[in-house]
């Protein structure tokens, strides 16, 4: 079988990665994305806040700073063209001690500085009367950023994917490379799934990105993973907060947020915790419980009860403590995008246009490609939740009919599964429907609706249902974990009575 020759060959199907295989399917050129796992997203960009970073909290002079803020200006016209949830609702960075207001004046000079003109500090009695839930405790006043926003991060990257995939980018699942060497005319790169040549090489590959470089050599940069715990509570439990709320930042970042989701739930996390594996994705009752304390210095209304879920991400900090952009001195056409932590997600559009200009100048010839579709085709979304007893009754209609509800949480029909499921990838997992379509975001967590779902992917995938990947995280284990949070938190209260 010949060796398949590609101009670009991006490794990593993240944020960023999908972000620079779109930029670059505006081009007449042949690009490859290779990604280790079943779907795309499904490592840092999964686990992810979703926030839209105003550009105030980096450090002026940084990477992340410049394209934090670059990135952010792009979202907009992001949005429109890809048909993804995404409101600019705000931030506010509170005070709790007067020494606080200090740290939020620095924040806002640091933000000036970087070119983020709309921040105002406002008062104790301004800050509650702007962000009626806050817990009025402790707060002294608070940093707003009318620029910041909210997305829905696997979403985006989807949606990313999807726009690239339709104007011609090639995608690999599941094929990790084994190997990278140089030859006449490029970099050959070995998979499980065979061999290819690119003329460029972008290592786009996230907490793995070490791992990658090491192929060819000695690699320039360590990664310092840092695993960050979540609490996720039902959809509509946002009601009254329409901001994303900070506390000071400390030695290992922004702190405990909470926020709205672009659908409505609630999001409170997340911690930071050194680790040595990158695929440490567990949760622990007393870190989940440590978060919700926090949290309540922010917002003490939580209604435990409505909590769903938790879950963790690995972030993937690298060892220079700022976004690594380099051409690689080891393997010549080897360009590296690591260390994209926080304000990663933001910054990835301006990241992936930064890296089309350093292929350029490297030599990558680009011919704008004249039938390139900016827009992708809208999915097939759910609408508002409607009364459950209908949801219900529409959850018996047969299978094939496009009304049927497959999820009754999130009142998913079928129509909307089998849209997800015929836009180019091929979904071998249940988890990447959710990711799509929200079928298992429930309150259940999939118990009504997985197996359901398992049988359709099976049929667009033309697999054994028993060949589809049910979720990564056992909900029984995901339940117990709520569950002792709850327990160790109802103590708290007790002690507090006794």
């Amino acid at each position: 079988m010949p060796q398949q020759t590609y101009d670009v060959v991006i490794i990593g199907a993240g944020v960023v990665g999908t972000a620079l295989a779109r930029a670059l399917s505006g081009f007449d050129l042949a690009v490859l994305v290779l990604e280790a796992a079943d779907d795309v997203g499904s490592g840092a960009t999964r686990a992810n806040s979703g926030i839209v970073h105003g550009g105030y909290a980096s450090k002026n002079g940084s990477r992340k700073a410049e394209f934090c803020l670059a990135g952010n200006r792009l979202f907009d016209d992001l949005a429109r063209e890809l048909d993804i949830p995404f409101a600019r609702i705000g931030s506010v960075v509170l005070a709790f001690r007067e020494d606080d207001m200090e740290v939020l004046e620095s924040l806002r000079e640091n933000g000036r500085a970087n070119g983020v003109a709309d921040l105002e500090i406002a008062g104790r009695e301004d800050t509650l009367r702007r962000v009626p839930r806050l817990n009025p405790a402790e707060v002294v006043g608070g940093l707003f950023c009318p620029g910041a926003g909210i997305v829905s991060p696997y979403e985006f990257c989807v949606a990313l994917a999807e726009n690239a995939l339709a104007n011609g980018v090639e995608f690999r699942l599941e094929s990790p490379p084994s190997a990278l060497e140089a030859e006449a005319g490029g970099i050959r790169i070995a998979t499980e799934r065979g061999e290819v040549q690119a003329r460029f090489v972008v290592n786009a590959a996230g907490a793995g990105a070490a791992d990658v470089a090491i192929l060819a050599g000695p690699p320039p940069f360590q990664m310092r993973p840092r695993k960050g715990q979540y609490i996720v509570f039902r959809r509509g439990s946002s009601a009254g907060l329409d901001t994303v709320v900070f506390q000071p930042p400390g030695p290992k970042g922004k702190g405990i947020l909470v926020t709205p989701t672009a659908w409505g739930n609630l999001m409170v996390g997340p911690d930071a915790q050194e680790t040595q594996d990158p695929a440490d994705l567990g949760t622990d009752p007393a870190s989940l419980a440590r978060v919700i304390r926090t949290a309540r210095r922010s917002i003490a209304d939580f209604d435990l009860k409505q909590a769903i879920r938790v879950f963790s991400g690995v972030r993937p900090a690298a060892s220079r403590g700022d976004f690594i952009l380099e051409w690689s001195d080891r393997l010549p056409g080897m360009l590296h995008l690591a260390g994209i932590e926080s304000p990663g997600l933001t910054a990835s559009p301006a990241l992936a246009l930064e890296a089309v200009r350093l292929l350029r100048e490297a030599g990558l010839e680009l011919r704008e490609k004249r039938d390139a579709d900016r827009f992708r085709k809208a999915p097939v979304r759910p609408g508002p939740l409607g009364p459950p007893a209908e949801a219900a009754r529409d959850a018996g209609r047969p299978v094939g009919d496009p009304g049927r509800i497959v999820c009754r949480c999130e009142q998913v029909k079928e129509s909307q599964i089998r849209d997800a499921l015929s836009r180019g990838l091929i979904l071998r997992s249940t988890d990447a429907v959710k990711r799509r379509t929200r079928a298992g975001m429930g309150a259940c967590q999939g118990t009504f609706c997985g197996p359901r779902v398992r049988d359709l992917v099976a049929e667009a995938a033309g697999i054994e249902p028993d060949q589809v990947r049910m979720p990564l995280r056992d909900r029984q284990a995901i339940r117990a974990d709520l569950d002792e949070m709850r327990r160790l938190l109802s103590e708290d209260e007790a002690s507090k009575v006794s």
